[in-house]
């Protein structure tokens, strides 16, 4: 009897075992076409243990890509929200910035009733579960921010990754219209080692949700203002130039403009006040000694306030900023004026040092530049200064009885031909005529002393000219500068 129940016994074994072997056959051949099918785990009871010890197994596969079929690419849905602007570093071109990073894609390895495992949710470690290589290209820096060390588990296979990055990124950084400059820096997500036929990364929400969100919770911004926030995918074939397997990417450019208050008042408008000074220093009288010590004084200080403002302008060896360029061309000027009053004041004082003015300075200077500045050349014509002692003593008479004795006329007045009061009065005529002359001669002033002093004054005003050209210049394009960055 025992024996007949032994070989019973064995016969169902073998019945059970061979119907288990053509049941999972046929399980992998229904579920063959079905390259996307999930693990659906049961829970004994509705409770947290129950369904952790549903999922043990599960996550001991966190090593492999968590899909069914390892020619299925992996979905990385990820966004992000720019939470604090720490700062920028135009020497070393680095964006150094905060932002809240999302993660999620769908691990085909688990499932769950919600209602027979008693919660539809559930946060694990993140070291228990699979998680994708994600970097950014532009990362030049460690991570510097709190380690979350969960992940969240939803009861469809979805596991959610959100952690904060603290980014400091390589940025391309365009100083050139500093401080009003814009700078556009770039994010671009991708899979270190993975190609594109193992992940492929999408955006997880709109651009626009994403810059409202990160504005309405942007905390530290500094000197920047977040502008805008765009995103761009590349098409594979874009990859598939000499690479067999290329790798997806997903970017963001960051809009970022620059806060120009501090930089006005504290760079522009206190440049702009020293400069208007030297430009109303050309009122002073040029032969005045006072105006080039002036001039100097203004110099020192311009210099002194360059060295204190050094620190506030930026430092790059890619391109120069505009307003570098600024103050470099107003301390030229302020040196120009310097030595322009140098030159004038010593055509003023001593003219008479000098040749006569060459002709291509006639030319140039005092018909051509005279006439620019509304300086035109004076007259050559030689005035005559009527001697007021001749008038007084009637020389006109003497003469006229000096030319009478010399030409010998008979019966005129010869008693007074030997008179010495006449010869006395002819002598003192001879001295007034020479000092009339000398008089002339010094009242009208040499005619190369006029020259030279003619081209001081019109260097003088085409120097005054330049100056107002170049501060209503320097006004328009920092106005057009400002208003241009404030219109992007």
């Amino acid at each position: 009897m025992a024996a007949k129940d032994f070989s019973k016994m064995e016969s169902q074994r073998w019945w059970v075992s061979s119907h288990q072997v053509l049941f999972i056959i046929c399980c992998i051949m229904v579920q063959a076409p079905c390259l996307r099918c999930k693990i659906v785990v049961n829970c004994t009871n509705p409770n947290t243990i129950s369904l952790l010890a549903a999922l043990e197994n599960v996550m001991k596969l966190y090593s492999i890509r968590p899909v069914m079929n390892l020619s299925t690419p992996t979905n990385i849905s990820m966004y992000f929200t720019l939470y604090g602007i720490l700062g920028v570093e135009e020497k070393a071109q680095l964006l150094n910035t905060y932002i809240w990073l999302v993660k999620e894609w769908e691990n085909e390895f688990f499932s769950w009733d919600p209602v027979q495992c008693g919660s539809a949710n559930i946060s694990l470690p993140r070291e228990r579960f699979w998680s994708p290589d994600v970097v950014i290209n532009e990362f030049m820096d460690e991570n510097r921010a709190p380690i979350v060390p969960y992940v969240y588990i939803k009861h469809t296979g979805i596991v959610r990754d959100a952690n904060p990055v603290r980014v400091v990124s390589s940025c391309n950084l365009e100083i050139y219209t500093f401080p009003f400059d814009v700078q556009n820096c770039t994010f671009t997500f991708r899979s270190y080692i993975h190609h594109v036929s193992d992940i492929r990364i999408i955006l997880g929400k709109k651009v626009e949700d994403i810059l409202k969100r990160s504005i309405s919770v942007l905390s530290t911004e500094g000197e920047w203002e977040l502008m805008d926030i765009k995103s761009s995918k590349f098409k594979l074939s874009t990859f598939n130039q000499g690479e067999s397997n290329p790798y997806d990417e997903l970017c963001f450019y960051i809009v970022l403009r620059r806060r120009a208050t501090l930089y006005v008042v504290n760079l522009l408008i206190p440049s702009c006040f020293l400069i208007t000074v030297d430009l109303f220093s050309f009122l002073l009288p040029p032969q005045n000694v006072d105006r080039s010590s002036f001039k100097m004084t203004l110099i020192l200080g311009y210099s002194v306030f360059l060295l204190i403002v050094n620190d506030l302008l930026p430092v790059t060896g890619s391109t120069i900023p505009l307003i570098n360029v600024f103050f470099a061309i107003c301390l030229a000027l302020m040196v120009a004026s310097l030595l322009e009053t140098i030159l004038i004041t010593n055509l003023l004082v001593a003219p008479c040092n000098f040749r006569p003015v060459p002709g291509w300075v006639r030319v140039l200077v005092l018909r051509f530049m005279g006439t620019l500045v509304w300086l035109p050349q004076k007259s050559r014509e030689d005035k005559i200064i009527l001697n007021p002692v001749a008038r007084d003593v009637k020389v006109c008479p003497l003469v006229t009885v000096e030319r009478q004795v010399q030409t010998g006329e008979p019966g005129k007045m010869w008693a007074e031909a030997d008179d010495p009061a006449l010869a006395e009065l002819r002598n003192l005529g001879n001295e007034l005529q020479s000092i009339r002359l000398h008089v002339a001669q010094h009242v009208n002033g040499n005619q190369i002393s006029q020259d030279w002093m003619q081209v001081g004054y019109i260097i003088d005003r085409l120097l005054f000219g330049v100056y107002c050209i170049f501060i209503t210049f320097s006004f328009i394009v920092i106005l057009g500068i400002w208003s241009n960055s404030y219109n992007q």
